[in-house]
């Protein structure tokens, strides 16, 4: 058997380090097998996918040294390799599994599956659709849905039972049916959910080991029993821990950096980052920190991983970054920190900014410190303004930050946008409410212009910045869970 695995993630923003983790050990799993590795772009959530996000997926993997050997661009055997292109292989799929009884047709609108599941919650059961639209008539259903009638298709779960599968890394696992959804497998326009498609696509395209995060456990039983319904041997399962912050929760945005491109920007080298998600979760056998990719690949087994939730420390990669930084020779210094900053691209950006503020070469450093490093460290004495309360401070410094949380487009119009948009929604002028962002991206209260600084930054340290200057004002639980419903009357008032 040659093992095939893949890696599948969905453009719908910055190319997560999560994903770069999961690349690397099916990678480095394939590898030691002499196998192949796939890339497949999961962009069924035509709302949120775009180009732009799957562009910085392959950037951020060719970054790393991470390659593969079928995908959208360079094609194989088993193509296509975006799913929004092959809508008419699910379709197929579809059709067996409406024609054999495995789905059916569901017509119920929002509104009833809301109350359905309002009634489900003040009985004390788990939420789950109830399965009404089964006893249909599957050739009436079919005739509704010809004569235009908007509909999904939902998976058939069995009403008892228990779904037992083998998870190589946990042994042996037993989910009650009763605890499964009656999964939508084909939405209202047309597009497969995550569900069908995964099942699908990794059985046409071969994949035989499917190494993915933990959080997709409890998937499992869904995709078991639509391979039991179509007759297909199901691939070896290894659901790795999650990365985690440092208090123990999910690696999120909200608390760490996420975005491969922050670790980039901030000067991180591709060959330390990989290292250290090396050790997430998984050692050498001679217990060594320092290794490359390949080096792992060569020694790589599922026996050497912990499935204790590994810790993001970003102080612990700042220092293994270092050593690989010290082990630089003086040249090959020169040439990653001209890579890294001083490359023409990156100045490309910067010249408009500069060239009419400056009269000499020496007043650029001065004006770009901020841009090219850490700003200056930050007290909370920094936001005190004669017309802004702290109150206030908070407030825009949460709201503009959730802002920045869910802009899909990082330009200058967009991020000025926001920043009028508060100012009106808080009756500011917008000179008052751009203070504290001043303070937050650059630790001035004059430099550059501020989103143009922002576009230069980009989103990943653009909202760090963000973030640890509202963690600076210093913000209580009970503020938080104030300003979060603020913010939520501020995204309504939002313009579009």
């Amino acid at each position: 058997m040659t093992v095939r695995t893949r890696i599948a993630p969905s453009p719908t923003g910055d190319p997560h380090v999560g994903t770069a983790y999961m690349a690397l050990f099916n990678w480095a799993f394939a590898r030691h097998h002499g196998g192949q590795f796939l890339l497949r772009i999961e962009d069924t959530d035509a709302s949120r996918s775009t180009l732009a996000s799957e562009a910085m997926i392959y950037s951020s993997l060719r970054w790393l040294g991470i390659d593969w050997d079928e995908g959208p661009e360079q094609g194989g055997d088993c193509g296509p390799y975006r799913q929004s292109e092959r809508l008419g292989i699910y379709r197929q799929h579809i059709d067996r599994l409406l024609d054999e009884g495995h789905a059916f047709r569901c017509f119920c609108s929002r509104e009833t599956l809301d109350e359905m599941r309002a009634a489900q919650r003040e009985r004390g059961e788990t939420q789950r659709y109830d399965g009404r639209c089964r006893a249909l008539d599957p050739e009436q259903a079919r005739a509704r849905a010809d004569g235009g009638e908007s509909h999904v298709v939902r998976m058939f779960v069995p009403e008892s039972g228990s779904c037992t599968f083998e998870d190589h890394l946990r042994g042996p696992i037993e989910i009650p049916y009763g605890q499964i959804d009656m999964q939508v497998l084909l939405k209202t326009d047309g597009f497969p959910t995550y569900h069908l498609a995964v099942v699908v696509d990794d059985h046409l395209m071969g994949i035989t080991h499917v190494i993915r995060g933990e959080e997709w456990l409890n998937s499992v039983p869904k995709h078991k029993l639509l391979y039991d319904y179509f007759g297909w041997p199901m691939p070896t399962l290894v659901h790795m821990p999650l990365l985690r912050n440092p208090d123990q929760s999910k690696l999120s945005k909200r608390k760490n950096p996420t975005s491969v491109n922050y670790y980039r920007d901030v000067g991180i080298l591709p060959e330390a980052l990989l290292n250290y998600l090396g050790m997430m979760g998984w050692s050498m056998p001679d217990e060594r920190e320092r290794f490359s990719a390949d080096e792992m690949a060569q020694a790589f087994t599922f026996d050497r991983i912990s499935l204790g939730g590994p810790i993001f420390d970003l102080e612990k990669l700042s220092w293994l970054n270092g050593q690989y930084l010290r082990d630089l020779s003086d040249d090959a210094f020169m040439d990653r920190l001209q890579a890294w900053a001083l490359n023409r691209e990156r100045l490309s950006q910067l010249v408009p900014l500069l060239k009419e503020r400056t009269e000499r070469f020496a007043d650029l450093a001065p004006q770009t410190d901020y841009l090219l490093g850490d700003r200056r460290p930050l007290t909370a004495e920094d936001f005190a303004h004669a017309k802004l309360s702290a109150e206030q401070v908070q407030q825009i410094l949460h709201h503009y930050a959730h802002y920045l949380d869910a802009l899909r487009s990082w330009d200058r119009d967009a991020l000025f946008a926001g920043a009028q948009a508060l100012a009106d929604y808080l009756s500011l002028k917008l000179k008052d409410c751009l203070f504290p962002l001043f303070i937050a991206i650059s630790g001035r209260t004059v430099s550059l212009p501020l989103f143009d600084s922002m576009v230069y930054l980009g989103s990943d340290l653009t909202r760090v910045r963000c973030r640890d200057a509202l963690n600076l004002v210093g913000v209580s639980k009970k503020q938080q869970k104030k300003l979060d419903k603020a913010y939520v009357a501020f995204q309504q008032a939002l313009p579009g």
